[in-house]
């Protein structure tokens, strides 16, 4: 496990996640520095802090500065010159903890397209500071030509944008084949971590891993689901997480495109988190469904982990949300997941249930 700085904001929630972060990609964080503003065009923070940084890299040894924000390769490289270490922004974080949790070939072509494309946007910039002396985290990029490295990042896109089409392919015949069964699809969405793999477990008696760390499903994985009036798929999808750049959303197209096509999505909502941090995940959960363009009539939302909450602060934050369209339950615990399926069951197949359109409550705007 390497070490190090963690930079982030002054905030109890952003600092808990920016810790999740660095600790599900195997950094251990040292010490943690908050400043209000992360976006100043030199050094990304002030250089009153930058000073501070350098003295704790010499005293702590630290391996590397993870800085929670995205910032330039002209900020990293600036930075770099200051403290000796590599610089980590928040989106080459993410992408290092979907590179370890990438499993599937799928999930792979699509955590290699998602880096490509997070270089591309950097490349001329890099490949032109590298020539004015090594630094870390640069990788040897002075032995390049600008127009030379930008080429040949856009030659390895176009490879694995093919090879992804090829799965996109085979899995648009494998929607094909179950809309011929007739079988209903289901979909987990939620914010990552918010307890979806162990809500499958639970509804389909798998074993499937499951942990705290953040991101542990990046593949999806889909099973059968017995309900009262007939079967269904339901399938585990990615997680999402705040400011998730749009091509890391294009890149797993593919996958969160079963969120697409599902006849229902239960939308896990973590009901143990402070209600603010709650109505953040919230916010960042439909931006997300907003730009995969779901029609939110098709959502149930699941608020998870009710065994962690005393019964107050249960109303006040289903209050505090105020949708009409929910279930409260334990997925760990077992809590009410019988009603859940109910409440699966009669929005899935409400034509063949009495009143059934009457019981699929719509959400109020």
């Amino acid at each position: 496990m390497r070490s190090a700085i963690l930079i982030t904001y002054p905030n109890e929630y952003t600092i808990k996640e920016a810790i999740a972060l660095a600790e599900s990609a195997d950094y251990n964080v040292l010490k943690i520095v908050t400043q209000k503003y992360l976006t100043r065009s030199k050094y990304g923070i002030g250089k009153g802090k930058v000073d501070e940084i350098k003295v704790m890299v010499d005293e702590l040894n630290a391996d590397a500065i993870i800085f929670d924000e995205v910032i330039g390769p002209s900020q990293v490289y600036n930075l770099t010159s200051e403290v000796k270490k590599e610089i980590i922004d928040r989106e080459r974080l993410i992408l290092d903890i979907f590179n370890k949790r990438a499993k599937s070939e799928e999930s792979s072509i699509q955590v290699k397209l998602a880096e490509l494309r997070y270089e591309i946007t950097r490349a001329r910039e890099k490949v032109r500071l590298s020539k004015k002396g090594e630094q870390p985290g640069f990788y040897g990029l002075g032995r390049y030509e600008v127009d030379d490295y930008y080429r040949d990042i856009k030659r390895r896109i176009s490879i694995l944008e093919k090879k992804l089409d090829k799965v996109k392919k085979r899995r648009e015949l494998y929607r094909y084949h179950r809309k011929k069964e007739g079988l209903p699809n289901i979909s987990l969405a939620g914010y990552t971590s918010a307890g979806k793999t162990t809500l499958f477990n639970a509804l389909t008696n798998e074993n499937r891993d499951t942990n705290e760390k953040i991101f542990t499903t990046l593949a999806t994985h889909t099973s059968a689901l017995q309900l009262e009036h007939g079967k269904a798929l339901i399938s585990d999808t990615v997680g999402f997480i705040s400011k998730l750049p749009a091509y890391m959303i294009e890149a797993f197209k593919s996958t969160l495109d079963e969120l697409i096509y599902a006849d229902l999505i239960l939308l896990v909502i973590d009901l143990s988190d402070d209600i603010r941090e709650i109505l953040k995940k919230y916010d960042s959960c439909i931006d997300i469904l907003n730009e995969l363009n779901i029609n939110q009539n098709k959502i149930l939302y699941v608020y998870n982990k009710i065994e962690l909450v005393n019964e107050e602060e249960l109303y006040d934050k289903i209050n505090m949300l105020n949708i009409d369209n929910y279930v409260t339950i334990s997925a760990k615990k077992y809590i009410n997941i019988d009603l859940l399926l109910s409440k699966i069951d009669k929005m899935i197949f409400k034509d063949l249930v009495i009143n059934g359109k009457n019981n699929c409550t719509k959400i109020r705007t």
